[in-house]
Parts: C-alpha cells; sequence; structure tokens
C-alpha cells in the first residue's frame, strides 16, 4: 500500500473513533451512519463538512476493500484528498476556539452612559458596539444599527432632543428580539458560526470565561470577524 494510503487510512480510523465517541460507542454502526446521525443531531463540526466526510468513507472503502493485490489499491489518495481529511482532522479532533482567537479588551458602558457620550465616543474612537451594564449586571448591547432605528423613530414626533436621553433609552423595550448572545470561552469557531447562520438578527457575540452575561467580557466576534471585511453587517 503507498505511503499517501496509510496517512490517509491513520487519519480516517482516528476520526471513525472521536465520531463514535461522539456517539457513545455504539455497536454496529458504520462510520457514514455516525455522520449522518451528527449531522442531523446538528452538531455544527460534523454538519459543516458531511459531504466531504461521506466521500472520504467512499475513498476508505475503496482502499481497504477493493485491493488489486496485497500491495495494490485501486484508489491512492492524492495531495489534495491528504491535505483535507488532515484538515477535518485538526477540526474535529482539535477545533479552533473563540478564545484565544477573538480574545480582546472590550469596554463596557453605564447604562446611565448621556446618549451624546456615545455619539462622541464613536465619532473619536469609532465604536460600534457598546454593551451596557448596571452596577455589573448586563442590560443589553447598543450598536450603530441600533442607535440608527432610535434617530428614525425619534425623528417621527418632531425634533430629537438628546438632553436627559442616556444608554437605557435606545435600548430596545418591546423584547421580541435581541441581538446579542453570550457564549463561553471554549465555544469552537464552527459553533460561532453557526449561531450568526442560525440567528439573522444576531449582530455581535460576546465572550465571556463560561458564557454567564454578568462575567467579565474577553472578547467580541462581530459577522466580519467570522467571514471577513467584505461581509455584511447585521
Amino acid at each position: 500500500m503507498g505511503e499517501r494510503a496509510d496517512v490517509f487510512l491513520a487519519s480516517f480510523n482516528r476520526i471513525e473513533k472521536w465520531l463514535r465517541e461522539e456517539l457513545g460507542n455504539p455497536r454496529n454502526m458504520g462510520f457514514s451512519e455516525m455522520v449522518r446521525r451528527l449531522s442531523k443531531q446538528k452538531n455544527p463540526e460534523v454538519h459543516a463538512i458531511s459531504d466531504d466526510l461521506l466521500q472520504m468513507a467512499q475513498l476508505r472503502n475503496a482502499i481497504v476493500h477493493e485491493r488489486v493485490g496485497e500491495n495494490f489499491v485501486i484508489a491512492e489518495p492524492n495531495e489534495w484528498v491528504i491535505q483535507r481529511i488532515t484538515e477535518i482532522e485538526n477540526l474535529l479532533l482539535k477545533p479552533e476556539l473563540v478564545l484565544p482567537k477573538f480574545g480582546k479588551r472590550v469596554t463596557g458602558f453605564e447604562i446611565t452612559l448621556p446618549v451624546t457620550e456615545i455619539l462622541r465616543t464613536i465619532a473619536e474612537k469609532r465604536y460600534s458596539q457598546f454593551p451596557l451594564y448596571d452596577q455589573g449586571n448586563f442590560k443589553g448591547l447598543i450598536t450603530l444599527r441600533a442607535l440608527g432605528y432610535w434617530f428614525a423613530s425619534e425623528s417621527q414626533h418632531g425634533e430629537i432632543v438628546l438632553k436627559g436621553k442616556t444608554a437605557a433609552d435606545l435600548l430596545l423595550k418591546d423584547g421580541k428580539y435581541t441581538n446579542y448572545c453570550f457564549v463561553a470561552g471554549t465555544t469552537t469557531v464552527t459553533e460561532a458560526k453557526q449561531l450568526f447562520e442560525n440567528e439573522n438578527l444576531l449582530e455581535a457575540i460576546l465572550i465571556t470565561k463560561d458564557g454567564n452575561p454578568n462575567g467579565n467580557l474577553l472578547g467580541i466576534i462581530r459577522p466580519r470577524d467570522i467571514y471577513g471585511a467584505n461581509a455584511k453587517e447585521k
């Protein structure tokens, strides 16, 4: 058997072991069925690469079960396949986490902050997210989009008066949707990406050690952090 086939099978076997452990070590369940089960369970890592995994299973069967001779196989993996299965193995067995990838200093603001101060901070520091707290308790997230909605709503009542207005006035009062969510630092990047794909109104993912909204902010993820600078902000 060729060297690339050996490398492929070794990686495939480690992936298969991981799949089996994720499902609680079921008996008499093949690789492809395990992939389908985990994909249906919306396991974010498996669901995103299920098609590739199923193709890898076909190649594995060709290598193992369709040999012409003891040292000759019909299907020999090419370099792309070796690179891809290595990427898949790392994704499943050593997934990248939101920390430290998206770790950064995030400034929190008191809910009593005047709206004029928010506007000044945007102009001077170009901030676009304002996590709001009331004496250490998280209350909500103000974004440029939310600020724009507030100005649009206020303009319907005549002249916009900023005097006496605070960050609390900018928060949504109807509670129909939330533009943020919290995750623990051990959340995978794939899981974070899945959150943006599943929640159209999500504007930011806030990171604390254990996902507690009142914990210290350790990072923040915006759509463009996941999809690149050209991604359309939510």
